[in-house]
């Protein structure tokens, strides 16, 4: 099967399947496999993270290590269901340098230049997926698809004009939570990536109620929608 994901336009599966075979950049050379999204094909809601790590790498399931975890529990808090949105990676393939000492991979910030490599697969994930709700999860993701120059520490959970997806917001990561300093320091930033999510929810009934409200008004008199 071929590895151009231009050539799928309509069938997720598809897609990922080729990806299997993706040799775009590098990072294929080191990793375990790639690392395709996962969610339902029509997601109201698709959150975009920066790469899989070694965990993801190990089971080819995106966000189910440690960061994963933390996810989806506050994907609990703020009520909305894992099992209901699109969940993937700007890169689809563990970057990694191996630890001074003993056998862990540790996780390294992909170029730039890998991250383009990697776009024409976000980018058939974006045209299949048609999210309604675009939620950019950490630097590296918002960088890639709202510009080099978005800070997220300036923006995090403002509406963002794309044309990516009618509403499209971004984050932190869930992994910078597990990097803070101290236990309070991580109840608050767990508390504010809460909200976020809490914001992302309200935007997701919004323009759900919305396309209700367009397909009321197109049918036709002495109907019912």
């Amino acid at each position: 099967m071929s590895s151009n994901p231009i050539a799928f336009k309509g069938v997720l599966a598809e897609v990922r399947q080729a990806a299997r075979d993706c040799k775009a950049c590098d990072l294929w050379k080191n990793a375990t496999q790639t690392v395709f999204g996962e969610g339902p094909s029509k997601s109201v809601i698709m959150f975009v993270g920066e790469q899989p790590g070694d965990l993801e790498d190990r089971s080819g399931r995106p966000f189910v290590g440690p960061a994963g975890k933390l996810f989806d529990r506050a994907l609990t808090e703020a009520g909305i269901q894992r099992s209901e949105v699109y969940v993937t990676n700007v890169v689809k393939h563990f970057k990694w340098s191996p630890a001074e000492r003993g056998k862990r991979r540790i996780h390294k910030k992909p170029r730039y230049s890998e991250i383009q490599a990697c776009r024409p697969w976000l980018d058939a994930e974006l045209r299949t997926v048609q999210p309604r709700v675009l939620v950019c999860l950490g630097a590296s993701a918002a960088q890639a698809l709202l510009g080099r120059d978005f800070r997220v520490s300036k923006d995090r959970g403002k509406p963002v004009d794309s044309p990516l997806a009618p509403s499209v917001i971004a984050t932190v990561h869930p992994s910078s939570i597990l990097r803070a300093q101290d236990e309070e320091s991580r109840r608050t930033q767990m508390s504010a990536f809460v909200e976020d999510l809490r914001r992302v929810l309200q935007m997701a009934r919004k323009v759900k109620s919305i396309s209700k409200d367009s397909k009321r008004s197109r049918t036709p008199m002495g109907k019912t929608a």
